[in-house]
């Protein structure tokens, strides 16, 4: 049976919801732990790696190669690091592996000397990028509304879709929009004045 048979079922994450307690239960082969991570997590990641390849298909099989290889690896997870630049720099790396695919010989080789695939001594660099810019963003999102605030989490951090954030908030699927587009813009504007910020963690938090 594959492991994904079953899962995209919103309910789980009901069930648990501190990131770090799924992440233990993962570790130890927890396939409920699974599905949350995977519920909380798969949009992001689809919309980070469409961003690069434009293909639906090809966005879906970069994210199913992720989450294979993180259920693979499962017993390995740093419970001390962050999971989020450790999923999304596997993400980043097998997009540019396909891109590569993409290219002839010489459009590769021009590529690969501007966006050379993340070794391990540049994840930690990562880390540290990732760090930095989850404060600011932090920082940026307090000077938003506590309802804008909510929304944003509800979808960038927990995963739900328009649909479910406004059951949730108990306001219109157009009122949800309208906030979320309103953040992204605000926090696009602010974040790209920063030029140590690269387009890898402006889309992971985008």
């Amino acid at each position: 049976m594959s492991i994904f048979e079953g899962l995209n079922r919103p309910e789980i994450l009901n069930n648990y919801t501190h990131k770090t307690e799924l992440l233990a239960l993962l570790k130890k082969g927890d396939m409920v732990a699974f599905d949350a991570i995977y519920n909380r997590y798969c949009q992001k990641l689809y919309r980070f790696v469409f961003r690069y390849l434009k293909q639906k298909e090809d966005a879906e099989g970069i994210v199913q190669e992720v989450f294979i290889k993180v259920w693979e690896t499962r017993e390995k997870i740093d419970l001390y690091q962050s999971f989020d630049s450790f999923l999304f720099t596997i993400a980043y790396n097998a997009t540019i592996s396909l891109l590569r695919k993409r290219m002839t010989v010489s459009k590769s080789k021009e590529f690969l000397r501007n966006d050379q695939e993340i070794s391990s001594s540049d994840y930690i660099i990562n880390e540290i990028h990732y760090k930095e810019l989850k404060a600011n963003v932090e920082q940026l999102l307090s000077q938003l509304t506590p309802r804008q605030q909510e929304i944003y989490r509800l979808s960038r951090e927990n995963g739900f879709n328009h649909a479910e954030i406004a059951q949730k908030l108990g306001i219109s699927c157009n009122t949800v929009k309208n906030h979320l587009v309103s953040v992204l813009k605000f926090l696009r504007a602010k974040l790209n004045n920063d030029l140590t910020l690269n387009i890898f963690f402006i889309c992971f938090f985008l």
